[in-house]
């Protein structure tokens, strides 16, 4: 692991973005940096209140920050000191010396890249992050919406001063609206702004990249009507949810509508849209609901909803059709608890690459244009999952990006070089000694031991381990709590980090290791599941499933496999059970009886909500 932290980027503007509304006409003017050379689009708004709304809408992404912040008392510890209470000059201090620090380490944490612009023969994007990392935006804008357009391609930064979403939101609909972006030069006599040097924090990239990376992965996919989404945007507007969990959980099958239930109030909201064509009945819970106000202001504009959702701890990708521009939402999964993403950033990463496969793709890619995966692999010899993990990379290094929307892979060229994907493969040492600890290359590679697993209804997952770590010649026991939403609780480990500062300072390597252990052998139990080789290793196991009815009341059937026994439990959820307990002569009788059960349950529509639960 390299030992710098950050990637320097020098930004160049000639001018500032602006936004000039006229009373007879509009004009909106970007500035973009000036070392990518000639790049820009302009061109009269066919549809001024659709660019003002999803421009607005993308500039407010970049600029929300959910992050908790406490409250600022410093003014009322003042009042009680001259009134003689209990509030001495050491507590005053300390208070102001703490808000100093995090006002210090928040500017710090601003200092990212500026928006992404990219200008392709057939639209215009621009691409942003939040402040607090956890959301990312693309708002493409097709040449329908502009008249008499004129653009020079490539990719560059866009300026974005901090009263421009104020500016873009006086924009008047009813007058002539007229965009244009390009790099300005200097005007002659004025003052000419000085370049701007950026240290951008490898976390940063690493939070930009990976959401480019999960999008190149298979998703379940449904899609909803603008009143599906309306309807979820009133239900977590007029509620608070006060305790966990805060899921917004999809249950899909086959043939039907989804089901958006929120949690913890179990409210079942019924969506209007298409049929569910996924294959196999699913539950898919997502987190991070509340940043889907963002999305309020288009639903005017929206035709349809299209939702894209990978797997536990992964971005989930919300496609907003607005007719001439699309608006694609990635919510992260790694804001609040970061060390978790660990495990999800470890699927990102491309395993055995060839040679030469990565750049030979890209630069199909600059002399095709957009194409879509299977173009990409029918035109080469190597296998797809060499392709799909040779694209990967190409997103890791910021010089390919996947359109969701359309289904395209593009090249765009986030910075002059390309990133090293070695530098943000850990999010930090602690992370990279947990991989070594895995066996993943390095001196001092150690061992991973999964003694306990033990699923608890309704609260999570408790995981204890052993870790054999040959560098400090010793074994440690970690142990946690992984609960619903994914947080750890109950942690515990006998290494000496842990026990000077317990989990304050985030969880130690061999807490990540478990956590990576852990991960890595659900995803192979679940591809080994497929195979008879696999069923044929299993000889205990316990899966739910379930199915609402036309009332919306929830039928659950609990299937257990032990050795010779088959146990069935069945009937509502909140009302009385039945029970059968079938013997065979065989465990590979009850085997095949147990998965002749599942698959029975599959047919008829109902969900597992386990194995299937995302």
């Amino acid at each position: 692991m390299s030992t710098a932290t950050h990637h320097a980027v020098e930004l160049r503007y000639a001018t500032t973005s602006d936004v000039d509304a006229g009373a007879n006409a509009s004009h909106v003017q970007l500035a973009l940096e000036g070392s990518r050379g000639t790049v820009g689009v302009r061109g009269r708004v066919r549809e001024p209140a659709l660019f003002r709304d999803a421009l607005a809408a993308t500039l407010g992404i970049l600029a929300s920050d959910l992050r908790y912040r406490g409250k600022d008392r410093t003014a009322y510890l003042a009042y009680l000191m001259k009134q003689g209470k209990r509030a001495t000059a050491q507590i005053w201090e300390a208070q102001k010396a703490f808000l100093e620090q995090s006002l210090e380490g928040e500017q710090k944490a601003d200092a990212v890249l500026d928006p992404v612009l990219t200008v392709d023969p057939d639209q215009v994007s621009l691409e942003v992050f939040s402040r607090d990392e956890s959301a990312y935006a693309r708002l493409s804008f097709d040449n329908s919406l502009f008249e008499g357009r004129e653009a020079a391609h490539g990719s560059t930064f866009l300026d974005v001063p901090a009263d421009l979403l104020a500016k873009v939101d006086r924009l008047r609909t009813y007058v002539p609206v007229s965009l244009e972006a390009h790099v300005a030069l200097p005007v002659r006599g004025a003052q000419s702004r000085a370049p701007r040097n950026v240290e951008v924090p490898h976390a940063w990239l690493r939070g930009f990249l990976q959401v480019q990376s999960a999008a190149t992965l298979p998703a379940s996919t449904c899609t909803l009507a603008p009143i599906d989404l309306y309807n979820l945007l009133f239900a977590l507007r007029t509620r608070k949810a006060k305790k966990a969990p805060r899921a917004l959980r999809f249950e899909l099958v086959p043939g039907m509508q989804p089901r958006l239930v929120l949690e913890p109030w179990e409210l079942v909201l019924e969506c209007h849209g298409p049929k569910y064509q996924g294959s196999a009945p699913a539950v898919v819970r997502t987190f991070g609901r509340q940043r889907l106000a963002a999305l309020a202001r288009l639903l005017p504009h929206a035709q349809g909803v299209r939702v894209q959702m990978l797997g536990p701890g992964l971005p989930v990708f919300w496609v907003m059709e607005l007719g001439p521009a699309t608006l694609t939402l990635a919510l992260t999964g790694w804001t609040e608890s970061g060390w978790s993403s660990a495990a999800a950033f470890d699927a990102l990463m491309p395993r055995e690459v060839p040679d030469g496969l990565a750049e030979k793709l890209r630069n199909r890619l600059r002399k095709e244009g957009p194409l879509s995966f299977e173009a990409l692999a029918s035109g080469t010899d190597s296998p797809k999952d060499a392709v799909r993990g040779a694209l990967q990379l190409e997103c890791l290094r910021g010089r390919v990006l996947y359109d969701i929307a359309k289904g395209t892979y593009r090249p765009r060229e986030l910075l002059s070089t390309p990133v090293d994907e070695a530098v943000i493969r850990y999010g930090n040492e602690r992370e990279e000694r947990a991989h070594r600890l895995l066996g993943d290359g390095g001196p001092g590679a150690g061992e991973v031991k999964l003694t306990k697993v033990h699923e608890v209804v309704g609260v999570g997952t408790r995981l204890s381990g052993e870790v054999v770590d040959r560098e400090a010649v010793r074994s440690f026991f970690p142990g946690f709590m992984l609960d619903l939403e994914g947080r750890v609780r109950e942690a515990s480990c006998g290494c000496p980090p842990y026990r000077r500062s317990g989990m304050r300072e985030g969880p130690c390597e061999h807490m990540i290791a478990l956590r990576l252990a852990y991960a890595r052998q659900r995803a192979q139990e679940e591809a080994l599941r497929q195979t008879p080789k696999g069923r044929a290793q299993i000889r205990a196991e316990t899966r739910s499933y379930v199915r609402r009815d036309e009332a919306g009341l929830e039928q659950v059937y609990r299937v257990s496999l032990d050795g010779k026994l088959v146990s069935v439990e069945w009937g509502p959820r909140l009302g009385e059970q039945r029970h059968q307990r079938l013997w065979f002569d065989t465990d590979g009788e009850a085997r095949t009886a147990y998965f002749a059960r599942l698959e029975s349950l599959a047919a008829e529509g109902f969900i597992d909500s386990v194995g299937g639960a995302v």
